[in-house]
C-alpha cells in the first residue's frame, strides 16, 4: 500500500530535479539564441530560421517517441533504422501519389514498433535487446528493398510538397512536428493514459497492483514510437528527394540525447514532453551555432565531431542527474 501511495504522489508531484533540469534546458536554448542573434549576421534571418525547422523537424519526431519510451523507464535503439527503412518504402509508394508515399512509411514504422511492443510485453526481452534487433532488422530490410542504393522519389505527384513546401509561410515538416506534439501534450498531461505511462515508469509491479493494464500501455508506447520514426522517414525521403537506406545511423542517440536533456529521467516514471521539444531545439542549435563559427573561420569542425558533442551532451546531463536524484533523495 506504501508504494502504492508513493507512486500516486509521483504522478501528481514534480520531481524538483526534473523541474530544474527543464527550467535549464529553457535557459540555455534562450541564451544560445541570444548568443547567436548577436554574433552572426544571418542567424535570425527567415532563411536559416526556416531551413532549421524544416530539417530538425525529423529529430523533434523521433525525440517525442523516444520521451514516451524513456518515461516507462525503456528505451527505443530502433528508430533510425525505422526511419531509413520508412523512407524507402515511402519512396516506393511516392509516384502513386502523396497519400500512398505517407501512409506506406508510416505504416512500415507501425509494423516496426509493434513488432517491439509484442516482443517486449509477450516474449519478455529486455527493450534494449529488442529494439537493437530491430534496428539490424530494419537497416537490413531498408538495404534489401533499395538494393543498397537510393531510391528516388516522384517529382509528379505532389509526395515532396511534404518535406519541402511551406504552409502559412512556415514549413509543412514544422507545423506536422508542433501538430504532433500538441498531441502528445495533451495526451501526457491531460488523458488518464498518459498518467498510465508515468506510473509504469516509476514500477511496472506497482502499476500492476493498482490494475493499469502495463503490457497494453507498453505495446502502444513502442508502436507510437514506430509511427513517429515512419513519419521522420517520409520526412526525409520528401525533403531530399529519395529513399536513404544508410541513413539514421545515430539519430537514436540524438533522440536519447533530446529526451535526457530535456529532464526525462532515464530509470522512468518523469518526463515533459514540451522539454523535449527544448532538448531537441537545444541540440540542433548548438550544430547550428557550429556551422556559423565555421563559417567566419575561426574554428573548422567536421560533421564527424557532431557525434563527439552529442556523446558529450548526454554524458554531461546523465552525471548531473545522478547528481540532483541524490541530492533530491538526501
Amino acid at each position: 500500500m506504501t508504494s502504492m501511495l508513493k507512486t500516486l504522489s509521483r504522478l501528481f508531484v514534480a520531481k524538483s530535479s526534473g523541474d530544474f533540469a527543464r527550467l535549464g534546458v529553457l535557459l540555455a536554448l534562450a541564451g544560445l539564441i541570444l548568443f547567436g542573434a548577436l554574433r552572426y549576421d544571418n542567424f535570425i534571418s527567415p532563411f536559416n530560421i526556416l531551413s532549421f525547422l524544416r530539417y530538425n523537424s525529423m529529430f523533434a519526431l523521433i525525440a517525442l517517441g523516444m520521451a514516451f519510451v524513456i518515461i516507462t523507464g525503456g528505451i527505443d535503439l530502433s528508430v533510425g533504422g525505422v526511419a531509413a527503412m520508412a523512407s524507402v518504402v515511402a519512396a516506393y509508394l511516392s509516384p502513386y501519389g502523396w497519400f500512398p508515399g505517407l501512409a506506406g512509411g508510416i505504416l512500415a514504422g507501425l509494423v516496426a514498433g509493434s513488432i517491439n511492443g509484442v516482443i517486449i510485453t509477450r516474449l519478455r526481452i529486455q527493450p534494449f535487446i529488442a529494439t537493437l534487433a530491430m534496428m539490424l532488422a530494419a537497416y537490413g530490410t531498408a538495404l534489401l528493398l533499395a538494393n543498397n542504393q537510393s531510391v528516388s522519389v516522384s517529382y509528379d505527384t505532389g509526395f515532396t510538397t511534404i518535406g519541402q513546401d511551406d504552409f502559412l509561410g512556415f514549413p509543412i515538416p514544422a507545423w506536422i512536428a508542433g501538430v504532433c506534439y500538441v498531441l502528445g501534450w495533451i495526451f501526457l498531461e491531460r488523458h488518464p493514459a498518459g498518467r498510465h505511462v508515468l506510473a509504469i515508469g516509476d514500477g511496472e509491479a506497482t502499476a500492476n497492483l493498482m490494475g493499469l493494464k502495463v503490457d497494453r500501455t507498453l505495446f502502444a508506447v513502442y508502436a507510437l514510437s514506430g509511427v513517429l520514426a515512419g513519419l521522420a522517414g517520409v520526412i526525409l525521403a520528401s525533403q531530399f528527394g529519395a529513399g536513404q537506406p544508410t541513413e539514421g545511423v545515430g539519430w537514436e542517440l540524438f533522440a536519447i540525447a533530446s529526451v535526457v536533456v530535456g529532464g526525462t529521467l532515464l530509470t522512468g516514471g518523469s518526463g515533459s514532453v514540451g522539454a523535449t521539444l527544448a532538448g531537441a531545439l537545444l541540440l540542433a542549435m548548438v550544430f547550428n551555432i557550429l556551422n556559423f563559427e565555421n563559417g567566419l573561420g575561426w574554428i573548422s569542425l567536421s560533421a564527424y565531431w557532431q557525434s563527439v558533442i552529442r556523446g558529450a551532451f548526454l554524458l554531461i546531463v546523465v552525471v548531473l542527474q545522478a547528481r540532483l536524484m541524490k541530492k533530491t533523495e538526501a
